[in-house]
């Protein structure tokens, strides 16, 4: 499989904290990767800055498909991300004043993709996921996998080469949280993109294609 992601000496500094000390990483197109290790460990902070969320310290290398995404600027970073990049988040960051479908839709608007022709992807996606009837309603009126669901829809609607999930079952109960790691090994294949996972879930990290213990911000094999 083909490197998709290089991360070389990622560290992170908060004043005198060291969150991150020099992590070398590797991500293979197709290639599902849990992150795991203790709460405290830099876990979420490695997802941000592997995703262009946050920055490292100087002297850290994000390449992401050939291009060092540490020399972009703000604005040329967002437009990579934009369409490059698709995030979960555990609470799902719904927009409350949107539908499933605008939520959706939003990447897209954002990249100035034309209104319709997202409108009937956005659609495709949410029967993919089985929330066909659900298009109209907002946030409030969906159940926790609902939302979840809706947030990975949103997260494919660019293409993305990749998807950066932060504990994405760490609100549901365990069916909703099953259902969901299918999905994300469903979706590898039909979108052909890789995931990286933070998560607790042991039966997540077991079943992915690697896992990666943090401890203290360095990993540990």
């Amino acid at each position: 499989m083909k490197q998709l992601l290089k991360a070389i000496q990622i560290s992170k500094d908060y004043g005198e904290l060291s969150v991150l000390k020099s992590v070398d990483l590797e991500i293979k197109e197709k290639e599902i990767v849990t992150i795991v290790g203790p709460s405290g460990a830099g876990k979420t902070t490695l997802l941000h800055i592997l995703g262009t969320l946050d920055t490292p310290s100087l002297g850290s290398q994000v390449i992401f498909d050939g291009v060092d995404t540490t020399q972009l600027n703000t604005k040329e970073l967002a437009r990579f991300r934009n369409q490059n990049m698709g995030f979960i988040f555990q609470f799902h960051e719904l927009l409350p004043e949107f539908t499933a479908l605008e939520n959706i839709c939003l990447p897209a608007w954002i990249a100035h993709a034309e209104k319709k022709v997202t409108e009937q992807k956005a659609l495709k996606l949410l029967a993919r996921l089985g929330l066909k009837e659900r298009a109209s309603h907002k946030p409030t009126e969906l159940s926790g996998g609902e939302q979840q669901r809706v947030a990975v829809a949103r997260a494919l609607i660019n293409n993305p080469k990749i998807i950066f999930a932060d504990e994405p079952s760490g609100n549901l109960d365990s069916d909703n949280a099953d259902q969901l790691h299918d999905l994300f090994f469903e979706l590898r294949e039909e979108q052909e993109c890789s995931f990286v996972i933070v998560t607790h879930n042991k039966e997540l990290a077991q079943r992915a294609d690697r896992s990666i213990n943090l401890i203290d911000g360095v990993i540990k094999s």
